[in-house]
């Protein structure tokens, strides 16, 4: 659960392909369509290509996409938008959840962290009713992805406690990534950023560094009350997860 589309291809699509391979259901959601993400386009234009950008993207892991259709800059923590975040996840029913890290370099990616993890504690409240979706136990493993540039709000590097060698994978993230063609021309514009796709390696390089491989993601769990504790993607991806 992302904010906008390429949050997760930027932050944790190699992970995802990883447990694609093991047999894995994917499914990407982001709480925008990314509908200002533009200097070109209409908000509902921008909306429909980036829409189908991350369709495309997730289809290359044989996933689904789903869009919660807030808008941009105005993400909000409030009942109307939990509900919509509560149902998605009901609808899937994961077992593992990642979200954006509950501090980082905007606000749209820190209330969308804490939208997801208010969904995966309330997944099971039956007394919260979403049309169509029903209640499901248990808890959902929640793991937070780095944030941007693997810094704070205020510039403090963030650490990871657990770091997934995503080496043999690179090129799946790079495909997904490379589906959202249309930010190239707006992080230029706006970030001053180009070399979209060199940006997403070089950091997954710094944390392949910190791990003892080419290329890594990194993760912090969380292990609040009545969240799983152990940890599942060691279980799962084995010797390709560093904890630390």
């Amino acid at each position: 659960m992302g904010a906008h589309p390429d949050d997760a291809e930027f932050m944790c699509a190699g992970t995802l392909a990883l447990l694609h391979q093991r047999g894995w259901e994917v499914h990407i959601a982001t709480v925008t369509p990314g509908d200002c993400g533009t200097v070109e386009y209409t908000r509902e234009q921008i909306s429909s290509i980036r829409k189908a950008e991350a369709a495309r993207s997730a289809a290359i892991l044989d996933g689904e996409y789903a869009c919660l259709e807030c808008d941009d800059a105005f993400i909000m923590y409030d009942r109307p938008t939990l509900l919509k975040a509560i149902a998605v996840v009901r609808r899937v029913r994961p077992t593992v959840v990642f979200t954006l890290s509950p501090t980082d370099y905007m606000v749209d990616h820190e209330t969308a962290s804490r939208l997801t993890q208010t969904a995966c504690f309330a997944c099971g409240v039956v007394n919260i009713e979403t049309l169509g979706a029903e209640p499901f136990e248990p808890v959902p493993y929640l793991y937070y992805m780095d944030p941007v540039e693997g810094k704070d709000n205020l510039g403090r590097l963030i650490d990871a406690t657990t770091l997934v060698d995503i080496t043999s994978v690179m090129d799946v993230k790079e495909r997904m990534l490379c589906c959202h063609e249309s930010q190239r021309n707006w992080l230029l514009a706006h970030h001053g950023m180009d070399n979209y796709v060199n940006m997403m390696k070089a950091f997954a390089r710094e944390r392949g560094k910190q791990a003892g491989c080419t290329y890594a993601e990194g993760f912090r769990q969380h292990l609040g009350h009545a969240y799983p504790q152990d940890n599942i993607l060691k279980k799962e991806i084995g010797d390709l997860v560093r904890i630390y």
